[in-house]
């Protein structure tokens, strides 16, 4: 359960906390933060960048991001002093999460060595440094990580977290348009006398439901002075009585019938999104109670109004329970185009993390961050056009909690 793993992950951060107070002392800051704790004991450099010392020798370590793609600049002392470039050989590999590997080749610019492509995102991997000057090789190792965490299958499991694979996926581009609900004028009947008279008896009112063939009232004839029963036309909802007992019979009709287990929903359709819209698209409808249904479109008005240049557009919308009220407001949305992408996310899947979207891929227990550059989108689906490869399992559900955990760890971006 959510609950219990919130209370695991309170009880793990106090007792590191308290350990560390007892061991160390009291410190600055929350006296959590493990990955900042880790930036702190190793050296750096002049360039800020991670320094590596090595009988003399030694590399200072920056990802220069400014204005650029981020690439590695190494900057090589001995003895304290700035070496040539030139005269070092260096090549430095990565292993990322997802058992990805990269070889970095340097060239000499100037004061540093620059790496031969840029660095992606996330800046998190276990590197390797291997260094060849005056004929000794060196090697170090270390880990660089930033939006990773690591939670136990089993804490994942009771705090709700889902996971689903990346990959294609086809989506909807929808065009959000407003309406009405209105009675189908094919679906209304007038009910009037066979033959003038008088009206006898009256067996329906007002606001009710009435039956095909089901007796409404009797009229005595003024020719034959005989009564007569005058049925019910159609199944219907009687929405207009204009008759009393005792009154004669005019052209006027007695009653009004509308069948409301089909009606039409109305679209409103502006100027600027007349070409979008064709007969046959699909729709999904919505009232302000929520409400939801589908239909098609198998009418376009042909003519606008003259105020604000819309058309209508006509929906008809199957309403056996008459839930579907005429004169109710009703959102749409209209499936304009069907794409189909070769690679997409869930959107509920998507965070901020610093200046990026992003999701959080699952490798084990482990978590990762994962920088996306997207493309079209809808409510639930996320084009992506970078950053993720296809056959990534991701979190779907619950990807806050893998990003707060992320942030409490200090996972930051600092090189």
């Amino acid at each position: 359960m959510l609950r219990n793993f919130i209370i695991t992950l309170i009880i793990i951060v106090t007792t590191v906390v308290t350990a560390r107070w007892l061991l160390n002392g009291p410190e600055t800051g929350n006296g959590m933060d493990e990955h900042e704790e880790h930036e702190e004991e190793y050296a750096r450099g002049p360039h800020n960048g991670r320094l590596l010392e090595a009988e003399g020798l030694a590399l200072e370590i920056t990802i220069f991001e400014t204005g650029i793609p981020p690439e590695f600049r190494v900057y090589p002392y001995f003895q304290g002093q700035p070496v040539d470039p030139g005269m070092i050989d260096l090549k430095i590999e990565l292993e990322r999460t997802g058992d990805v590997s990269e070889v970095f080749q340097f060239e000499p610019r100037g004061e540093y060595h620059r790496g031969d492509k840029a660095v992606a995102e996330p800046h998190s991997f276990d590197v390797s440094v291997m260094a060849g000057y005056q004929g000794k090789s060196f090697r170090w190792d270390y880990a660089n990580y930033e939006g990773r965490t690591q939670i136990a299958t089993v804490l994942a499991n009771e705090a709700g977290i889902v996971t689903e694979i990346a990959g294609p996926a086809t989506i909807s581009e929808t065009l959000p348009l407003t309406g009405r609900v209105e009675i189908d004028p094919n679906r209304v009947s007038q009910v009037k006398p066979r033959f003038p008279g008088v009206v006898q008896n009256i067996y329906v009112e007002l606001g009710v439901f009435v039956k095909a063939g089901e007796r409404m009232l009797t009229v005595q004839s003024n020719e034959s002075l005989q009564n007569y029963h005058v049925n019910a036309p159609i199944n219907g909802l009687v929405i207009k009585r204009n008759v009393q007992v005792g009154e004669a019979t005019a052209e006027e009709p007695l009653f009004i019938i509308v069948d409301l287990s089909q009606v039409w929903v109305e679209l409103d359709i502006f100027a600027r999104d007349v070409g979008k819209v064709k007969v046959g698209q699909e729709v999904i409808l919505e009232t302000l109670d929520g409400l939801k249904t589908d239909g098609v479109i198998d009418w376009l008005a042909p003519l606008s109004s003259h105020a604000s240049q819309s058309i209508h557009a006509r929906v008809p919308v199957a309403n056996p329970d008459g839930k579907f009220r005429p004169g109710q407001f009703v959102s749409a949305k209209v499936n304009i185009a069907t794409r189909g992408l070769a690679l997409a996310v869930k959107r509920s899947a998507v965070q901020r993390f610093r200046d990026f979207q992003v999701i959080y891929a699952k490798f084990g227990e482990v978590y990762e961050v994962r920088m996306l550059e997207v493309g079209f989108g809808n409510e639930e689906w996320v084009e992506v056009i970078g950053g993720l490869a296809s056959g990534t399992e991701y979190v779907t559900e619950n990807s806050y909690l893998i990003k707060a955990d992320i942030e409490k760890s200090g996972a930051t971006h600092d090189h």
